[in-house]
This record gives C-alpha cells, structure tokens and sequence, in this order.
C-alpha cells in the first residue's frame, strides 16, 4: 500500500470567515479525515507545515516546503501540497527547480472556495490531487478542477470560477474524472540521476510590465537588483523611439544585471528576432529569451539560476536551457 504525505500550507481550502474576512484556521486533520474516508487504498500522514494566506507566501516558503519533501523524499510514494491559488503556480515552478530528478509526484492543489463551504471545489480538488500523488510518475504537477498542469505551465487566469487554472503553451499532463486518470502526453520515465534537493536562491529580482509612456529614467534606479524581466508588448517590443528605453536596459546590463525579456501576451511566447524593435534590443548577447515560458516560472527560475552564479553568461544558459517542461523551443 503506498504511503502519502500531505503537506498543508493554508490557502483558501484552508479558510474559515473571521473578523476580517476569510483567513486559514482549519485544523489540518479535517482534510485528512476526508480523504481517509473515501477508500484511497493508501496511507495518508498529515505535516501541518504553514497556515498562510498564499498571498503572503515567500521565497523563503518555497525552501522550506522543498525541504521537506527533501527530508521525507524516502518515507512516502508521493506528496499533496495543499496551498492557496494565488500564487500556487510561482511555488510549483519554483518546486520544479529545488527539486531535481524527481521519480515521485509532488502534487500542489487548493481551492477557489473553503473546505466546509456546502458549494466547494476543495473537495474534488483534493481527491483529485490524492488520486495523481499516487501515481508511477514523477515531477511537479498542479491539480485543479480536473486538470493536470505541469508545475512550470500552470497560470490562475481566474479569480472567482473553479476552472481557475489553464496549462500555457503545453498541454494539460492528464484529466481526471471520476479519479479516472486520462493521460494526454506521455511523461519521460525516471532518469539515472539520483534526487536532490538544490535550492540555490536569490531573491534580487523586479518584474517591470511596459506600457505606453514608461519613463526611461525609472530603469535607472534598477540596478540595485540582481535580475529583472520585462514583460514587453507582443513578440517582444521594447520602445526605442520617443522614450527610448534600450540604452537602459544596455547600461543595466553593463552593470552585471540579468535582465530577462518576455511578453505580455499569456499565449506562444516572444521572438525578438521579428520586429526592429526587439532585434534592437536582443542584439545584446547578454540579453535572456524566455522563449515561451510564463511569467510564474521565469520569476522562480531565475531567482534560482541567480542563486548558483552572477556570470550572466551562465545565467543565460541557464534560463534558456529547457527544464521541466517550462518552456517549447
């Protein structure tokens, strides 16, 4: 009989009202029980190991649960991380990174509405989530209304509807109904590299999003940071005339920061090399491509890839290697 590990960090599924609103404040045992009770032909052991609000999840959280998997990696079959959905899917790409070669699920999953709300996804959710930790695969996956993500692909486009979460420029790893699992790519079997735990992490890093009349003096006050991406328009536009902001960007790098251009468009990705206005700028050969990959897991990955080095060269390398399905080309 296999053994799973549910590790609870709050979040919504979490929740009950309070004075202020709702908040995480049910006893961790509760989502046990339930699953107990539904015949999953396994053993569940709960780790009570956050009670947040995943608005007010850290880096530093995403260590601590990286850990921990780590440290039980050999007692248990599998891992269901329960977690809030807002920003669920930058821990499960960052979880993609800190956790290497992977041959067991870590599955992350919550819910839009409470646990003891009578109209709930929590349930489904978490059954679902079980279902797929006790799975011969490996990897980081996301679970949410009957959908496998890989961990790297998922993105919350919704706040209010169950289907809160759709799988970006990749396909959804399985669909689950009934806990009936029907797999939609075939997933690559377990390497001959050993599990381990690499958490390498800097934190150094600003999202900046363009937008028509953006000052160019604002990326001047950037370089305190180690990284920064900036979600350009469509393929990858950077203005150069009027406000100019390709000096900018070229001084940042100059100055040994890792700057890292995407897009702002959720579907197929950037190609600097289409327009003048990206080529201007992708002319540097410092300069990061994220290709397709989303923002959720640029931000993680390149807090890890800065983690392990400064030398943009390498970062590059880094961002720009394919891992863990994030990213097509």
């Amino acid at each position: 009989m296999k053994k799973l590990l549910m590790i609870t960090t709050g979040g919504t599924i979490a929740s009950q009202p309070g004075h202020q609103g709702l908040a995480p404040s049910l006893d961790p045992t509760e989502l046990e029980k339930y699953l107990q009770q539904e015949n999953l032909q396994c053993m569940i052991s709960n780790y009570p190991l956050l009670s947040i609000d995943s608005t007010n999840m850290q880096p530093e959280h995403w260590v601590k649960i990286a850990e921990l998997v780590s440290q039980q990696y050999d007692e248990y079959d599998g891992f269901l991380i329960t977690h809030g959905t807002d920003t669920m899917a930058f821990t499960a790409a960052a979880l993609s990174y800190f956790l290497r070669n992977l041959s067991k699920p870590v599955v992350l999953t919550g819910s839009q509405v409470p646990f003891n709300y009578q109209k709930t996804d929590a349930k489904r959710n978490l059954l679902d989530a079980a279902h797929f930790a006790m799975e011969n695969v490996g990897g980081v996956f996301v679970v949410f209304n009957g959908k496998v993500i890989a961990g790297t692909r998922a993105m919350k486009i919704r706040t209010k509807s169950f289907d809160a979460f759709e799988s970006v420029n990749f396909p959804y790893i399985a669909f689950i109904n009934d806990q009936v699992i029907d797999y939609q790519i075939e997933l690559p079997g377990a390497g001959e590299s050993p599990f381990c735990l690499d958490t390498a992490l800097c934190t150094e890093v600003f999202l900046i999003k363009l937008y028509p009349g953006i000052r160019p003096e604002l990326f001047s006050h950037l370089s305190m940071y180690q990284g920064i991406v900036i979600e350009s328009f469509g393929n990858g536009g950077i203005p150069s005339h009027g406000r100019d902001l390709v000096p900018q960007i070229e001084s940042l790098v100059s100055k040994g920061v890792a700057v890292v251009v995407t897009t702002q468009c959720l579907q197929e990705g950037e190609d600097l090399s289409l327009y003048e206005v990206g080529r201007r700028v992708a002319q540097n050969p410092n300069i990061i491509i994220s290709k397709d990959m989303n923002t959720e897991a640029i931000i993680p990955k390149l807090m890890w890839a800065l983690g392990k080095t400064a030398d943009l060269g390498e970062v590059k390398t880094m961002m720009e290697t394919p891992l863990a399905f994030d990213c097509s080309f």
